[in-house]
């Protein structure tokens, strides 16, 4: 791809489009793939949309770019009304481009004829659509395969040449339906920056669906969680990190492991205060208990029993015999990430914290102490499902 960052104004969108999406239903027979949506996105900026299969999150999407009709609810786009219920505009006329998850080229057109296909109603003459094709496969990397059909290219390249044929024609909104999921890791990688890039040299807005967390990180300027057809936050991503509303988006956006507690009071301010909670270790011949400080994403106090989500960005492993432990903790296994060590760990039955993260390799089997910072410990209120009970006191 050009290492040319700057704006070309004859590859910016025309105008980027706000989208508008208003109390929208949709309905599969009596199921709802889509229960009550809001959300808003302002011209220009880059959302993702996150969730786990079946929450709703390509639904969604098809909403928007008009490949289902609606139940009921509404949906805009630059200002313009483009579904109404089931009364909608079709996909063509909505001042869209769409990349599909499988490319979705035309396998008999050599790349720049697949790529000018989307100029085809804009008047261009046929040296000028080339010339605009060609100029567009050169920006994304692809200008001396050219002439190559889908079959004689490799997955990123045809994604690539996907990513060419939506940005080329200059659209209000991209939308992106999980474009990196067949791609492996090392790519994934490297078209999430020329997406992310390209997308926002555009002007264009852009939302795009994900199962991964850590793309949905790198790429938004706003996140949507989706859980089974319900939008349950919309937020920058350093806020649904550190403030996630319900544990279903702590869980879905990295945890290293949960503990139930108990609430002892609250703690003196620090950063997003919160209250010192008991916890109560499985380890046998642990006496007492320890005080953590722990962060309340909803502002709400937890009275008594209540459930600790622990981030793994705030563990820190210590020698067994270190004074600032809170829990003691066995390593189970240690596995080699290039720069440290990601460790899984048991801190009592059955509970057990994962991804923990250090540049020393602490050995299998060893004991180790566990520090944990207060903005990664993540209270909410009661047990929940799932998680240990406190070993008796």
């Amino acid at each position: 791809m050009s290492n040319d960052r700057s704006v070309d104004p004859a590859h910016r969108a025309r105008a980027a489009a706000p989208v508008e999406v208003r109390r929208v239903r949709k309905l599969f027979g009596d199921k709802a793939a889509l229960d009550d949506i809001d959300l808003a996105v302002p011209p220009g900026a880059f959302c993702v949309l996150l969730g786990p299969s079946g929450s709703g999150k390509t639904t969604l999407l098809r909403c928007i770019a008009g490949i289902e009709r609606l139940t009921s609810g509404q949906i805009s786009i630059g200002g313009k009304l483009v579904a109404d219920g089931p009364a909608h505009i079709s996909p063509d006329k909505r001042n869209l481009s769409m990349v599909f998850q499988d490319y979705a080229l035309w396998p008999h057109l050599t790349a720049t004829r697949n790529v000018s296909f989307a100029l085809g109603r804009q008047g261009y003459g046929k040296q000028e659509t080339a010339r605009r094709a060609r100029s567009m496969l050169e920006r994304v990397g692809l200008g001396h395969l050219a002439d190559r059909y889908p079959n004689e290219l490799s997955g990123g390249e045809q994604q690539r040449v996907a990513l060419a044929r939506a940005l080329i024609a200059e659209t209000g909104v991209l939308l992106f339906d999980e474009p990196l999921s067949n791609l492996d890791a090392d790519l994934r990688e490297r078209m999430r920056i020329e997406i992310g890039t390209l997308a926002r040299a555009s002007g264009a807005t852009s939302i795009y669906i994900t199962h991964d967390q850590s793309e949905a990180f790198a790429l938004a300027d706003m996140i949507g969680v989706l859980q089974d057809g319900r939008l349950v936050q919309v937020a920058s991503p350093e806020e649904i990190y550190h403030r996630p509303t319900t544990p279903f988006v702590a869980r879905f956006t990295g945890l290293a492991g949960e503990l139930a507690v108990m609430v002892t009071g609250r703690a003196a301010p620090y950063e997003n205060s919160g209250p010192r909670v008991s916890v109560r270790p499985h380890e046998r011949g642990h006496e007492g208990t320890v005080d953590i400080t722990a962060t309340i994403p909803s502002g709400v106090v937890p009275d008594g029993a209540a459930t600790l989500l622990i981030r793994p960005s705030g563990v820190q492993l210590l020698s067994a015999d270190h004074p600032e432990r809170h829990l003691e903790a066995i390593v189970l296994d240690t596995a080699y990430r290039g720069r440290g060590y990601d460790h899984a760990l048991m801190v009592g039955e059955g509970t057990q914290l994962v991804g923990v993260h250090d540049e020393r390799r602490w050995a299998r089997g060893e004991r180790v102490s566990v520090k944990l910072h207060p903005s990664a410990c993540l209270l909410f209120p009661g047990r929940l499902q799932g998680s240990p009970e406190p070993a008796p006191t």
